[in-house]
């Protein structure tokens, strides 16, 4: 396999999947990459502690009409979100919509009717003390659309954005994991106009996403991207009532779309990606962001990543631009100063930020065209849209396509 362009970057080893090319976010965990998928429904497990052979193993199908896009792992417990699959929806075959407006007015759960849902909503917990053969042990059940994604790194409690009846979109929650088999929701956390039920009244445009993608919690710190909201810093010392320490807003001007927020906190600074979602740049050049966050309750914008230039990626097919960061879990590859990420058509990307003010460039792999298109959706390309990426303890690159599978990489700058 030859990638379009590659600097510093070399291919190790791919995966179909089993055929199913198609993932989302990964997790490595004890020679396994557990990678959930976006239209193949359900999560796979990919032995990969031959790197070079890597070999699928199993798969988990998803219950109807429900997808399981995102998933964590710790110890001998794998978590995965159940929600309504959007992309399956006839409401968002146009990913406008879904990027769009109050989700929960389009998915039916802002005003909930009586009518049955039918797709599984909540987080599932499974054993994975046999690393091939996860088992279902535990299940949160969600009232509306469900969980979108999930942070968990071991003890009594886990974080997730959670689409709930009477609500607009995706707010934060806490839940309880001190028993595995019986998680519970312990406390909730909403910025004043989402809770429709209650008869709040929205602040921001109809046509934005004010709801949370996901928190990165780093001691009684929680750091969430809320989309089109931007950055959200909440105070989670007291887990059954989370409180706000801090909320920045830069879109308008820029196009939103928050994703990732990475604590680095031995730097005291914080790393921001907001995400590209629409193909060619509609919704204008997402940067990722440094802050300084010294100050917890003042984050302040210190400067942003480089974007990659040495081809017409606005041009290709496809979206471009940043999607998702290696959030340095516990006994992954852990850097305050290498940031990985990936750029959807322009493949992974890896940064020096030593200098937080001058962000540097210093690995690129971005994959061939893919073998076969996977995204259902109408009127999509065949091109590789790299999404997801997850750096070992080893300094093994591994990272997710919309299209293309999974691939393994070597960092020259680890060697």
């Amino acid at each position: 396999m030859t990638p379009d362009f590659a600097r510093n970057l070399r291919l190790v080893g791919h995966s179909d999947q089993g055929g199913r090319a198609d993932g989302v976010q990964l997790m490595v965990h004890r020679g396994y990459a557990y990678i959930g998928h976006m239209f193949s429904k359900g999560f796979s497990v990919v032995d990969v502690r031959d790197p070079r052979n890597p070999r699928n193993v199993a798969y988990q199908p998803a219950p109807p009409n429900t997808w399981n896009i995102h998933l964590q792992t710790h110890d001998d417990l794998l978590l995965v979100i159940n929600a309504k699959d959007m992309f399956a929806a006839d409401e968002f075959q146009d990913e406008r919509e879904y990027y769009q407006g109050e989700l929960g007015r389009k998915v039916g759960t802002a005003q909930p009717s009586r009518n049955a849902r039918n797709w599984r909503a909540g987080l599932a917990v499974y054993d994975i003390s046999k690393g091939d053969s996860p088992r279902e042990i535990g299940f949160m059940p969600i009232e509306g659309g469900g969980v979108h994604r999930v942070w968990y790194t071991g003890g009594r409690w886990a974080y997730a954005s959670a689409l709930i009846d009477g609500f607009s979109d995706y707010m934060f929650i806490t839940i309880d994991m001190s028993d595995p088999t019986q998680p519970r929701e312990a406390g909730r956390f909403w910025l004043p106009g989402m809770n429709i039920a209650s008869g709040e009244a929205p602040s921001w445009d109809a046509s934005r996403r004010c709801g949370l993608h996901h928190p990165i919690v780093h001691g009684d710190t929680a750091y969430c991207a809320w989309r089109d909201a931007g950055l959200v810093v909440l105070d989670v010392s007291d887990r059954s009532k989370p409180s706000l320490l801090a909320h920045r807003n830069w879109s308008p001007p820029f196009g939103g779309g928050t994703h990732n927020c990475l604590p680095l906190p031995d730097r005291d600074l914080l790393v921001v990606l907001d995400e590209a979602v629409l193909d060619h740049q509609e919704d204008g050049e997402k940067p990722i962001w440094i802050f300084d966050v010294r100050e917890p309750s003042n984050p302040v914008s210190i400067s942003t990543f480089p974007s990659p230039r040495e081809a017409d990626y606005k041009r290709k097919p496809g979206h471009f631009g940043p999607h998702n960061l290696h959030e340095n879990r516990p006994g992954s590859f852990v850097s305050s100063e290498l940031i990985f990420a990936t750029y959807q058509n322009a493949g992974v990307r890896v940064f020096d930020i030593r200098d937080p003010f001058q962000p540097l460039e210093v690995g690129a792999f971005v994959p061939p065209q893919p073998e076969q298109l996977m995204d259902r959706r109408p009127n999509r390309a065949k091109v590789i849209q790299s999404c997801d990426v997850f750096v070992d303890a080893g300094g093994l690159v591994y990272s997710t396509d919309y299209n293309g599978g999974l691939y393994i990489l070597e960092f020259d700058g680890l060697r």
